[in-house]
């Protein structure tokens, strides 16, 4: 379930009232970390993101900046937009070892980094972090945890995680589906019987 994983994204991160929050990874998990975070009360949220429909839904969903560059370039465009510090909260949902490393140096020192992207061979060098004073937190989401809240939340309209769906196919293009999501065609496919 997206809504959960970006939602530990951003508890993870410990988004509240007042912080500035970055989002690397627009896909599903990042854009509902966008909104969790506006959720939880993020006063300035950066969304690190280089497609346009993924722009708009994370614009919605309360982000407040859209950096569009990737590695130490992003990482420098976060911290001029945070007064050199970087961010206190970042949510790492693409699970590279670019993104992972970008997540960790856009943070402030004593800021927090949520990750809920699967690690896909990322490797930590210890000294780096060791000196960043940056705390790391993540894993799979504890959906169970999250549910009851989420489902109030969507039930009473105060989020619609749901936008992240826009392509709907029936059951048996689900090829069709991962293909478009992976060649960012879709955000997220929702598949019909």
């Amino acid at each position: 379930m997206c809504s959960a994983t970006g939602w530990f994204g951003a508890v993870a991160a410990e988004v509240g009232p007042g912080k500035t929050v970055a989002v690397v990874g627009d896909g599903a998990v990042g854009l509902l970390g966008v909104l969790a975070a506006k959720h939880l009360g993020a006063e300035r949220i950066i969304a690190m993101s280089r497609h346009v429909p993924r722009q708009k839904l994370a614009l919605e969903f309360g982000a407040t900046d859209i950096v569009e560059e990737r590695g130490d370039v992003g990482v420098a465009r976060v911290k001029a937009l945070t007064d050199g510090l970087g961010a206190h909260s970042v949510i790492e949902a693409v699970g590279t070892q670019e993104s992972m490393m970008q997540a960790i140096r856009s943070t402030r020192p004593g800021g927090h980094v949520g990750y809920v992207g699967v690690s896909h061979d990322v490797e930590l060098p210890g000294r780096e972090l060791f000196f960043s004073h940056v705390h790391v937190h993540g894993g799979p989401a504890p959906v169970r945890r999250f549910l009851p809240e989420l489902i109030d939340l969507i039930w009473n309209r105060v989020i619609d995680p749901g936008k992240v769906f826009d392509l709907a196919l029936l059951l048996d293009e689900v090829a069709e589906g991962y293909r478009a999501m992976d060649e960012r065609r879709a955000i997220k496919t929702l598949l019909w019987p």
